[in-house]
């Protein structure tokens, strides 16, 4: 099935800090490529993968779930970790909770300690820190409830793709949910909502105002339940749940960028320093 124009995933061979970046659900790499181009261009190697189910058409997406978008990602960090000394994560909604999960499973990255090897899940499989624009956390609504039963009923319900402000912008997702699908989705948020006190790295949130996907009470429960000690929250004014396509994207670039430059200062340099 020919991927929808401007689904494609991202890649980009940059300096010796990677980031890799997931998209949301029902959604593409386009809701995420000028973030990804924007970190491209300040010397990172970036990653952006499409997952599966995504990017085509809404039944392609109802044969997949959970398991398979997250084994994506992780199939995707762990190449990261071959060329890069430092690794970084971020999403966003269900991408936020692709990130979150990441960083529970990998644990920090070695800090600068030195990537000379060996020594348990340090350098090897390491999240320096994670970057979540409007992050799920669970599917709310009675609806969620009845999913269960609901998705032997009934296929699809109506998409959520283009919460934008923005006058013109327009997100590439699917005009339809596939019930099995957000079935498993729900799965995978209260899954991840477990994990969530796993997650110690430098956490960097940004969320929207008005969001009408996404409640602020997603936002607060991961800020709540999160380990980690430096955390930095950014409410953006401007923007509804696409915000890395809406009015406060540039300054999600560009607060994302300073982050990633503060706890890796390398950013930008060339070659991969592992092992020396």
């Amino acid at each position: 099935m020919p991927v929808l124009p401007g689904a494609e995933p991202y890649r980009h061979e940059g300096g010796e800090v990677g980031v890799l970046l997931c998209h949301g659900f029902t959604g593409s790499p386009q809701s995420l490529r000028p973030w990804a181009r924007y970190l491209a261009g300040q010397g990172l190697t970036v990653s952006l993968p499409l997952l599966p189910g995504h990017g085509t058409r809404w039944e392609d997406m109802a044969l997949t779930g959970w398991q398979d978008w997250y084994a994506e990602v992780d199939r995707e960090l762990r190449a990261l970790r071959d060329r890069c000394a430092r690794v970084f994560v971020a999403g966003l909604s269900m991408g936020g909770a692709l990130a979150l999960r990441l960083a529970a499973k990998h644990g920090e990255g070695a800090g600068g300690a030195g990537f000379g090897g060996g020594g348990g899940g340090g350098a090897a499989g390491g999240v320096e820190g994670v970057i979540v624009v409007n992050p799920a956390n669970k599917v709310h609504g009675l609806s969620a409830y009845a999913l269960p039963v609901a998705r032997h009923l009934v296929r699809t319900t109506k998409g959520i793709a283009s919460d934008i402000a923005k006058e013109g912008a327009v997100e590439t997702g699917y005009d339809r949910v596939p019930l099995h699908a957000a079935h498993s989705l729900r799965a995978f948020l209260r899954q991840v909502d477990g994990e969530l006190p796993q997650v110690t790295q430098p956490l960097l949130l940004l969320h929207s105002a008005q969001d009408h996907v996404v409640p602020p009470a997603d936002s607060a429960r991961i800020l709540g339940r999160v380990s980690s000690t430096d955390v930095t929250e950014i409410l953006l004014e401007q923007s509804y749940h696409v915000a890395t396509l809406d009015l406060d994207a540039d300054r999600i670039f560009e607060e994302s960028y300073a982050f990633i430059a503060r706890i890796a200062p390398s950013v930008g340099k060339e070659g991969t320093a592992v092992g020396g």
